[in-house]
């Protein structure tokens, strides 16, 4: 898929910006380990690499040279919603903040934040490629309806994989018992309010969060048309 040399050089003071705060989590996970000698961390690197997998493939749909046809569009939209709740799913890592001896407690806190922050704008980076393509082939109210699906379902996916323990790939390797853990939710919903609490209150948090940053990019010039 040739990619559009114009797109690219626009998004490119995105690229470094997300690049430079990538690498701030990089840095702080790889002081840590050589403080410590431990690899306590380490496992927020692969969680930052799943979470940059939806970006990888909403910015190559954006920065086509051609708008992309359906045939490819669908299917590249389905991984990239098997994949997108990866990077939120970043926030809820500040379950593992605690004190520990060999580092300060705010050094941790520093860290794990860092990679909070980086799963968030990666994901809403994401969803505004995605929410764009939506909007314009199906106009205002299909883009909005698709990014407060993709919001929700992403909220439900981070429960599933906090509280459940699932991941991306046990759609393939393990999906009989993912698909009746989330059968059993839906029929059942008053036997699990947990879930739904969750879902629920993360993914007012996400639309809310989402909402805020679309605007902040809207307002970034005043009089600017909305192209996104």
């Amino acid at each position: 898929m040739p990619l559009s040399v114009a797109a690219l050089r626009r998004r490119l003071p995105l690229l470094l910006v997300l690049g430079l705060s990538l690498a701030l989590s990089f840095t702080l996970i790889a002081a840590r380990i050589v403080i410590t000698r431990q690899l306590l961390f380490v496992f927020l690197l692969w969680n930052l690499f799943l979470a940059a997998i939806p970006f990888g493939l909403s910015a190559a749909l954006h920065l086509a040279a051609r708008p992309p046809g359906a045939r490819l569009l669908l299917p590249i939209g389905l991984v990239w919603l098997l994949f997108f709740p990866n990077a939120p799913y970043l926030i809820t890592d500040l379950f593992h903040l605690e004190p520990r001896p060999g580092v300060p407690y705010w050094y941790d806190l520093a860290l794990i934040m860092s990679c909070a922050w980086n799963g968030l704008m990666l994901a809403f980076a994401s969803l505004l490629d995605m929410h764009t393509l939506v909007r314009q082939r199906l106009g205002l109210w299909a883009g909005w309806g698709f990014a407060t699906a993709a919001l929700g379902l992403s909220a439900f996916g981070v429960y599933l994989g906090r509280f459940l323990r699932y991941n991306s790939w046990d759609v393939l390797s393990n999906p009989f018992t993912l698909f009746y853990d989330i059968l059993n939710r839906i029929q059942h919903p008053f036997t699990y309010p947990r879930t739904w609490g969750v879902t629920v209150v993360f993914w007012a948090f996400l639309l809310i969060a989402y909402a805020t940053v679309r605007l902040l990019g809207q307002g970034r010039e005043p009089g600017t048309p909305d192209t996104r």
